[in-house]
């Protein structure tokens, strides 16, 4: 049976080629809409959001999905209207943001920019149309009408070192996966290297560092969040040199970091949800996930519209400390995780709340 995310998923798969008939002023940006009788919006709901998601849009089982469940959740909770945009590329960003924002067949109470790759379009629509509230995700656009929600992805990658470095250093089996504890090496595989991205790789080296100098990080940037290929052939290579865990911050490209680690019987980290969950098929292989809380941002947003409290030139962060990120162990076989493992990572994380861990935003010669 088709579950209703599927359902739902189906109903914006088209991307853009499902907004040729973008009507701006008569018709707002997609033609069907995504509430439950299909309509944009109404007179009826308490608030109508537009949401352009980043590049590689839904179906990546990461960043751009974790976004639509804060959606889900806000239509759920409060009976919101909603659409959504996917674009091709990052040349349309700009187009998508100003026809939510200049559409008044329905007017939309809030733009959701999901993506750092969309602050510099947001930042030259933004004043343009200062009555128009807007929120952006991983970037600070210094705008009135923008809620800008960052994320600490380095504290959280932190730990994921952590638990990285201590893996590689013992003999530990689980579901499809096992270490060569005489081959001290962890991998991570980037998207697109950029600032938000090079975050999560600083904290997952710096905490690698933490537990043991002498482990190995590997480190390969794909280009694309939307390149599984390109994930297995950058993970093969790093597991069939001696990495006993790969961890990515790649989107969807992460898809193929999990086909590698079955195929060479190693462990894998997800990112953004719990990747054991929402790319099950690969549960057997990953230890965590590096949950990052995109759906609270995109939620909260909402909250506040609703309210008439958005929080327009604010920069949110959300750290360990507030929950925006933390380490998830893996549905099948996470509790297999030895305590000596998970308690050091709980005492790290408690470490870094205290103030007494450091935690780079940029990684070692950069």
């Amino acid at each position: 049976m088709t579950s209703e995310l599927e359902r739902r998923r189906f109903l914006t798969a088209a991307g853009s080629a499902g907004l040729v008939g973008l009507a701006g002023c008569s018709g707002g940006p997609g033609e069907g809409g995504s509430s439950d009788d299909g309509s944009t919006g109404s007179d009826d709901v308490p608030a109508t959001v537009g949401i352009v998601y980043s590049d590689g849009g839904l179906g990546d089982d990461s960043f751009n999905d974790a976004a639509q469940q804060g959606i889900f959740q806000a239509e759920e909770e409060f009976g919101i209207a909603y659409d959504e945009s996917q674009p091709e590329g990052t040349g349309e960003f700009g187009d998508f943001q100003q026809r939510y924002a200049s559409s008044t067949d329905p007017e939309y109470d809030l733009v959701s920019c999901i993506g750092f790759n969309q602050g510099d379009a947001l930042a030259e629509n933004a004043p343009e149309f200062s009555d128009q509230e807007f929120m952006i995700v991983d970037t600070v656009v210094d705008e009135d009408n923008v809620a800008s929600y960052t994320f600490r992805e380095h504290e959280g990658s932190f730990l994921m070192g952590v638990l990285a470095a201590r893996l590689t250093n013992e003999e530990f089996s689980a579901g499809a996966g096992a270490t060569d504890p005489e081959s001290a090496t962890v991998g991570f595989v980037g998207g697109v290297d950029g600032p938000v991205i090079r975050r999560f790789q600083a904290g997952f080296e710096a905490g690698v560092d933490h537990v043991d100098g002498d482990v190995e990080v590997v480190t390969s940037y794909v280009g694309s969040y939307a390149d599984p290929s390109g994930g297995q052939e950058a993970a093969l290579s790093m597991y069939q040199n001696g990495a006993d865990v790969v961890y990515h911050a790649s989107g969807a490209t992460g898809v193929g970091v999990f086909q590698a680690a079955q195929q060479e019987g190693r462990f894998a980290f997800g990112v953004d949800q719990d990747q054991s969950i929402s790319s099950e098929s690969f549960a057997d292989v990953i230890v965590a996930s590096m949950v990052k809380r995109v759906d609270t941002a995109v939620y909260e947003s909402i909250a506040n519209v609703i309210d008439d409290e958005h929080r327009g030139g604010e920069a949110i962060a959300l750290g360990l400390e507030s929950n925006g990120v933390e380490c998830v162990y893996g549905d099948e076989i996470g509790d297999m995780v030895p305590d000596g493992m998970t308690t050091a990572v709980s005492d790290a994380r408690d470490s870094i709340i205290a103030g007494d861990i450091d935690v780079p935003t940029e990684p070692d010669g950069n």
